[in-house]
């Protein structure tokens, strides 16, 4: 037994008993990662001691999140978990504005909070917030940490939560650790990964694909105080942790110990599948990733059982599903990437064919993790997601069909890996087809009804990206800021318009229907719990293959959602159990008798009586 105070308390037990059943799986992680460096047993037993200092200290309101999680262990599941994401800056300024607009996000039904970096950038072009200088400040345009846990108080007493940004696979160059190797300070020099000359950094290019061929081509760059080349996965500015130094994967997991002391409820992995290198291969999801990803979520249980850990993991099903653990538990949760890219191209298509594949596919989650839901992010929309599931003429058709203006998309094409097809950059308002001057039952607005409605259907977490609420567009004025005007992605970073979302309180305004679609399906998730529905969603065979129809049957009453993807009308037989009487959960309609027609881009919810 480990000494704590000179009288122990209940949560002096309840740490002891975590420590004991979770430390042996960070010990076996860490010992297949670090079992052969001499640096390992200290790297540890440091990181030991802290771990129990740090989770006797918690503090006592985040301790009875943690108990009131534990005592639910079921909660990761529940229905109409709403998350809304957003730059804080374009959203309301600084952190102390994001505080002043948290009716409107409570008046909207959202859960949880995911602002998108918010820690010090480096100066000037940071990508977006991706380039940290340092873990333990916020930027300072945006506040400071006191700000940062005022916020998360907040959003703790409103039953909300509050998931950070941790950019885990790379620093800044102007990062106190990378500046202490570019002075030559060995320890920090082994922080990172620099290849001698411009030979053994273009073999190993060779080796990579190339995340950003067109705005920051290859993944190394030459510095001469390192001398040689660093590292850089992303852009130059962005050099790459080297993870086979344990000092690294202590120093990572201490701060997420940090930040969840300041009461963040989850955190956001970015760009986890990197992580790990090693010659010969692509870097990406490599086994040791998976490991690392294990053992932080031990660790972190040890201290705040009740925090979450998103893998940010862009990749095909078969690579993200290892974040959710294998042998221990990995990840929480994990965006459902595969399936949004299939809702997009199904829509372009008016045939689900693509999404029902999908779908089948990510089904194949492990019951201990969650999926998180969206339709659109900050990010590309990245057509080459769906190579192991769609032949490459699929693929290139999608791509033309929202970036190169060869359907109803206003999308705009982007960079692609070698041998893929371009990505699309976007708002979804804009790649639905809505217009400014469209209301709320034209057909854009009914694409972009349609696929919200899907994701707070499916199982997991449903994630609403800011402006979507209000149909916010494109903004075509990055290409005025010299800072963005290199990175097309821009383009869906808009400023929220608050005078637009004025008009939600305006009868008739698109902004109004829009929002009402929005508060509707926050509220009617969370009825589904009520309702007992649970399981994941699995496709089922229906007559029209316009109409993805899937069945989430685990729970006390069995859960029907039917989605026309088409703009024509689609009438649908009913599946025995629903045939029989069902609730329409959505708009409250009577019971269906046997069939339901479906409208242009129409949806409906049923529960089974």
């Amino acid at each position: 037994m480990i000494s704590t105070a000179s009288i122990p308390t209940p949560y002096d037990d309840a740490v002891q008993a975590r420590f004991a059943a979770l430390w042996p799986i960070v010990e076996s992680r860490f010992a297949k990662l670090y079992g052969a460096d001499a640096r390992g047993p200290a790297v540890l037993e440091r990181l030991k001691t802290n771990l129990l200092k740090a989770a006797h200290a918690r503090p006592e309101p985040l301790r009875a999140l943690d108990a009131a999680r534990a005592a639910d262990p079921a909660w990761l599941h529940a229905p109409g978990q709403t998350a809304y994401t957003f730059y804080v800056d374009r959203f309301a300024g600084d952190l102390n504005g994001v505080r002043g607009k948290l009716d409107y996000l409570t008046e909207l039904g959202v859960r949880w909070l995911h602002p998108l970096p918010l820690l010090e950038p480096r100066p000037g072009d940071s990508d977006g917030g991706f380039a940290v200088a340092d873990y333990r400040k916020v930027d300072p345009r945006l506040g400071t940490i006191d700000d940062l846990e005022a916020l998360a108080g907040d959003l703790r007493e409103r039953g909300m939560g509050l998931i950070l940004d941790v950019v885990c696979n790379h620093t800044a160059r102007e990062h106190a650790w990378a500046v202490k190797a570019r002075a030559g300070d060995p320890a920090y020099r082994d922080y990172y990964i620099v290849l001698p000359d411009a030979q053994s950094a273009a073999a190993r290019d060779r080796e990579l694909i190339d995340v950003f061929p067109d705005t920051a081509p290859g993944s190394f760059t030459y510095n001469a105080d390192m001398g040689g080349y660093v590292w850089t996965t992303f852009y130059p500015f962005q050099w790459d942790l080297n993870y086979a130094n344990p000092a690294v994967f202590a120093e990572m997991l201490e701060v997420l110990i940090f930040l969840a002391a300041k009461g963040a409820q989850g955190f956001r992995l970015d760009s986890a599948p990197f992580l790990w290198k090693q010659a010969g291969t692509t870097c990406r999801n490599l086994p040791q990733t998976y490991d690392i990803v294990e053992a932080w979520r031990a660790a972190l249980s040890i201290v705040a059982p009740g925090v979450v850990l998103l893998a940010e993991a862009i990749e095909s099903v078969e690579d993200v599903l290892p974040f959710f653990g294998g042998e221990a538990p990995g990840c929480n949760l994990a965006y459902n990437n595969v399936v949004m890219t299939a809702l997009w191209a199904a829509l372009a298509d008016g045939d689900a064919a693509i999404a029902r594949r999908c779908l089948a596919v990510a089904a194949r989650k492990p019951p201990q993790g969650a999926w998180l839901n969206y339709v659109r992010c900050h990010d590309d929309l990245i057509w080459n997601a769906l190579a192991a599931y769609a032949p490459a003429g699929d693929l290139r058709r999608w791509s033309n069909a929202y970036g190169h203006g060869e359907g109803f998309s206003r999308g705009r094409a982007f960079q692609t890996a070698e041998g893929g097809v371009p990505s699309t950059n976007g708002m979804a308002a804009a790649l639905a087809g809505l217009t400014a001057d469209a209301d709320g039952d034209s057909l854009g607005a009914r694409r972009l009804r349609l696929l919200y409605g899907i994701i707070h259907a499916l199982d997991g977490w449903p994630l609403i990206y800011m402006g979507d609420e209000i149909g916010l567009d494109n903004d075509e004025a990055y290409q005025d800021d010299p800072l963005r005007a290199g990175d097309g992605r821009w383009l869906h970073r808009p400023q929220m318009d608050w005078s637009l979302a004025e008009h939600r309180r305006e009868a008739g305004a698109l902004q109004a229907e829009l929002f009402a679609v929005f508060t509707k399906l926050s509220q009617r998730a969370q009825r589904l719990a009520a309702f007992g529905v649970a399981g994941p969603a699995r496709p089922i065979a229906v007559a029209a293959p316009a109409v993805l129809a899937f069945l989430r049957d685990e729970g006390a009453r069995p859960f029907l959602c039917l989605a026309n993807f088409s703009d024509a009308p689609q009438d649908v037989e009913l599946p025995p159990t629903f045939a029989q009487g069902a609730e329409d959960v959505l708009d409250g309609a009577p019971s269906p008798a046997g069939a339901v027609s479906l409208p242009p881009y129409g949806i409906t919810w049923l529960v089974a009586r």
